[in-house]
């Protein structure tokens, strides 16, 4: 014999506005607490790019990487600041400069889509002041 269970409430008083309330909070709070944590992990790979670092590349996926065991993302984001000078004995120093200025740049043409839609949401929506000449 089967037992019908199409009227079993989950909740004893059923499931009001309250109830939704609080479970679209707890979406909002989960989703806020997950792009907080990206943020950070991401600290490492911003401050590199933008100090222009020969390694960016690597303390951005380690910065990533170092998540779970957190040693690794302190590292990265010590290693971010630090100005290592290294020379690769395949590449001239000009030649050198000129590759960490081409990855540079392409790290930061991959960072653009999302500094503009951050710019485009700052952008300010007041009309402009002044007099208007007829």
């Amino acid at each position: 014999m089967i037992r019908d269970v199409s009227n079993l409430d989950i909740l004893p008083g059923g499931f009001g506005l309250y109830d939704w309330l609080m479970l679209i909070f707890l979406i909002v709070v989960i989703v806020a607490g997950f792009a907080i944590v990206l943020y950070i992990l991401a600290l490492p790979g911003k401050i590199a790019i933008s100090r222009n670092h020969p390694h960016a590349e690597t303390v951005r996926l380690l910065g990533y990487i170092g998540a779970l065991p957190v040693f690794p993302w302190i590292h990265a984001l010590i290693w971010a600041f630090h100005d290592s000078v290294t020379i690769d004995i395949r590449r001239f120093p000009r030649q050198t400069q000129e590759a960490t200025e081409a990855e540079i740049a392409r790290l930061k043409a991959e960072d653009a889509p999302r500094r503009r839609r951050a710019e485009v949401q700052q952008a300010p929506t007041t009309a402009p002041t002044g007099d208007v000449k007829e």
